[in-house]
């Protein structure tokens, strides 16, 4: 008898091979059959044509933190994602030292847009080294499958402390750190993860430990990762980390290389395609670069407490230095540290996160009341009723409400026919969620109901077979996540059931239920139907239904060549 059988499903396999109609049996959180009236069941499940495929695999989160007193990492498995990969960019929080703690949560304060008071509230630090943290994570259970990079800024801080922000390595450092590279894939981490990308500042615009690694450094500890022929390197990177750089460390290590961010912007439209023809060339000489993209627009929700999108800017490092509001205030007032911003805003366009588009930028709530005809207005339009200069105005307007007005700003990825050419490249990872990361601005966690809703049935960029491969047999592949991306007999039972002609990421909420009372946007499904993860049911078409105790997942420790 099975566990499960869900009965006259569409099936689609993550192949991208056309889909089947048929039965899927479960036995103990395996696929046992599919086929045609399978046979009786403790459970079954009538899907009536719905589709049903393999999870989500979303290989760009920053859960590494959450996780620890969220082990279901809400909002994610009842958006279809069955396996998260955390640690992108090399934001970890293991290896880390006790006496490294507040310094390590005070960089994701800024670099992920983390609350502190959340942080300080919710971390469970049961772990110093990185198998320490994954030990814990096996002990303590998780909702959904993770893996785990072996991150470079938590290793530069472990053996640097401090100064991993202030300076280049020294040899001794280096070999320290590439035996605590080591030390990590031993234990089971999908490979290692850094960033060379200017906007990935820590606390007061100090740039994050990777950003200070030099050509030695940063050669040394990529090829440390594949000595035992396993592991990805992933990198967010920045100018100085070009294509045909990467190409040479894929070439010496033997290893894949995932590049983050692929991102079309309106006011630099050929340089994400010139981006996708380098890596394809790449790949053409038989080197193994993945350009990881995103299917959703990005978009920020802010406030001048902490405006994320402007942090990238050397002009901005003033007021990210500054000690408390008043001061930070005294910053946004000064004419002269305006006027170097929209300089760098000027001589910089199309090469930042904010490049100046004041169409795109929005008021979306105020404090005020008698300023509330402000809301949904673009910042340009605004700037252009009141006869000022956009960046006066949005400053004047932030002070003037204490910094507390909310901001969002549509950022890159927003034409969708450029972005459509993107995603149709059949060799694009498509993910950058980023969730678990800057929950005050944005969440993208829906980012697959989103690609088989939008992307799929509404424009038709993809096929549904292809969306769905997209999100599960290719990433396990890349990954080498063994067992899992496809719908076969044997392999664990990750399964999502939907409807094609409904599914979609449903509207974002504000929420302020993190440790400490904090903050968060989320979102729910549209359209889904079922979660299972190891053949353990976590979602059903009103959301997310696991028992909080029972934690199906898996900790990945185990990875193909």
């Amino acid at each position: 008898m099975f566990d499960l059988v869900i009965k006259d499903a569409e099936i689609h396999d993550g192949s991208g091979s056309k889909p089947v109609q048929g039965d899927l049996g479960v036995k103990d959180g395996k696929i046992a059959a599919i086929g045609p009236r399978l046979g009786a069941a403790r459970e079954t499940v009538k899907a009536d044509g719905l589709a049903l495929a393999p999870g989500i695999i979303d290989g760009h989160t920053h859960y590494d933190a959450q996780i620890t007193w969220d082990p279901f990492v809400d909002p994610s498995p009842a958006l279809g994602v069955t396996t998260a990969i955390l640690g992108n960019c090399g934001f970890t929080i293991a290896p880390c030292k006790p006496a490294d703690r507040d310094l390590t949560m005070r960089h994701l304060t800024h670099v992920e847009g983390m609350s502190l008071d959340a942080l300080r509230a919710g971390i469970n630090w049961g772990f110093e080294s990185f198998p320490q943290y994954l030990d814990m994570l096996e002990k303590n259970g998780v909702g959904p499958n993770v893996a785990c990079f072996a991150g470079h800024s938590a290793i530069r801080t472990f053996v640097m402390g401090k100064d991993a922000t202030e300076r280049a390595a020294t040899a001794a450092e280096v070999a320290k750190m590439a035996d605590l590279v080591r030390e990590a894939m031993a234990a089971g981490a999908i490979g290692f993860a850094s960033s060379t990308s200017e906007a990935h500042n820590g606390e007061g615009g100090t740039p994050m430990p990777s950003r200070l690694a030099d050509d030695h450094e940063l050669r040394t500890l990529v090829k440390a990762m594949g000595q035992g022929g396993t592991g990805v390197y992933m990198l967010t990177k920045g100018r100085t980390t070009t294509i045909p750089y990467l190409e040479e460390i894929a070439a010496e290590a033997n290893r894949p290389v995932v590049i983050a961010a692929l991102f079309h912007s309106n006011t630099n439209p050929e340089a994400a395609f010139t981006t996708l023809e380098q890596v394809n060339a790449a790949r053409a000489r038989g080197r193994t670069l993945v350009a990881q993209t995103s299917c959703c627009p990005l978009s920020m929700d802010f406030t001048f407490h902490s405006p994320y999108l402007f942090e990238s800017m050397q002009a901005w490092k003033p007021a990210m230095a500054a000690h408390d509001p008043a001061e930070l205030k005294k910053i946004y007032r000064d004419p002269a540290w305006r006027n170097s911003v929209r300089e760098e805003l000027q001589a910089n366009r199309g090469r930042l996160v904010f490049n100046g588009e004041w169409e795109k930028l929005f008021v979306v709530e105020t404090a005020k009341d008698q300023n509330r005809r402000m809301e949904g207005a673009t910042l340009g339009e605004l700037a252009r009723q009141a006869g000022k200069d956009p960046f006066d105005f949005i400053l004047d307007l932030a002070l003037s409400e204490d910094l507390d007005t909310m901001f969002v700003a549509q950022l890159l990825h927003n034409d969708d026919k450029a972005v459509g050419r993107i995603l149709a490249d059949p060799n694009t990872h498509i993910s950058l969620s980023d969730a678990g990361a800057h929950l005050t601005f944005f969440c993208d966690a829906g980012f697959g109901l989103h690609l088989m809703g939008h992307w799929s049935r509404d424009l038709g960029v993809l096929d549904l077979p292809q969306a769905v491969h997209r999100l599960t047999g290719q990433p396990a592949k890349l990954f080498g996540i063994r067992d899992r991306g496809l719908l076969r007999e044997g392999m664990a039972a990750d399964l999502m059931l939907f409807d094609p002609k409904t599914v979609a990421r449903g509207p974002k909420r504000r929420a302020h239920d993190l440790p400490a009372g904090a903050a968060r946007l989320t979102a729910g499904a549209v359209g889904l139907h079922g979660v299972w993860i190891n053949g353990a049911k976590t979602a059903d078409e009103k959301g997310f239904c696991a028992d909080p105790a029972s934690r199906p997942g898996k900790v990945l420790r185990s990875f193909a060549a």
